[in-house]
């Protein structure tokens, strides 16, 4: 039998928590709702897949969970603060230093090289040049590209550039890790290796939170969310990562 939300128990810090969230859009005097109700946790090392197909509102979850939008009603508590209703500067000092992005697309900078890419995120928390020098040397070696620090992103395979976007994402130690369809845009090979550090990632502790249409890169994550119409129509324990 299918597990439903009541169902899925792991024993762990919370570090996210949703109450009733709902999401809607306006349009003149119509009412578009996205979201209806959403009720979840994810828990400290934990490593989730939402999945669902176009219009089922998952993209509007992942942009609430980056802070990049707030809901209409309902509550999101993320470290145990409740961000629901905090002001975009508050908003956005949550998100440069508690929320780590990985695109489908990258969304590197093609002026600057890797180092100055992964660095930017530290740049607009005010840290230290050197301190942030440092870093992102650190993370351009753990991501296997220390050898092409000075490199643009145009000089890069799709992979790679995926790997900048990772330790970019890295920068500053963040509570959690959200990536939606990482793989999208890369070769076969390029995919397995980037879900290999996500996997690296995962067992070294880290919180992860991937947007998937790919049932493979689903199978990987220790629970399996899946979205119809704005709602949670159910949730799957993968057992492979139990």
């Amino acid at each position: 039998m299918t597990p439903n939300n009541s169902d899925i128990t792991i024993s762990c810090e919370a570090v996210v928590q949703l109450q009733n969230l709902c999401k809607s859009y306006f349009l003149g005097h119509s009412e578009l709702p996205v979201l209806k109700g959403i009720n979840l946790d994810f828990h400290r090392g934990e490593y989730v897949s939402i999945m669902g197909p176009s219009g089922s509102g998952k993209s509007t979850l992942l942009n609430l969970l980056g802070c990049l939008d707030r809901p209409t009603d309902g509550k999101y508590l993320l470290g145990g603060l409740d961000i629901s209703e905090m002001d975009d500067d508050t908003l956005s000092g949550i998100r440069g230093k508690q929320i780590g992005f990985i695109f489908q697309s990258f969304n590197l900078i093609p002026q600057l090289n890797i180092i100055e890419n992964i660095e930017v995120s530290l740049y607009y928390q005010q840290v230290h040049k050197v301190q942030r020098r440092k870093r992102a040397e650190e993370l351009a070696e753990r991501v296997g590209l220390g050898d092409r620090t000075k490199h643009r992103p145009s000089e890069l395979s799709g992979g790679q550039q995926q790997r900048v976007a990772i330790a970019r994402a890295l920068a500053n130690d963040p509570l959690i890790l959200l990536a939606d369809e990482p793989t999208g845009n890369l070769d076969s090979k390029s995919g397995r290796e980037i879900l290999g550090m996500l996997d690296e990632l995962h067992a070294g502790g880290k919180t992860i939170i991937v947007v998937t249409h790919d049932p493979k890169v689903a199978s990987r994550t220790q629970r399996s969310i899946h979205m119809l119409d704005g709602r949670i129509e159910r949730q799957t324990l993968n057992g492979a990562r139990q």
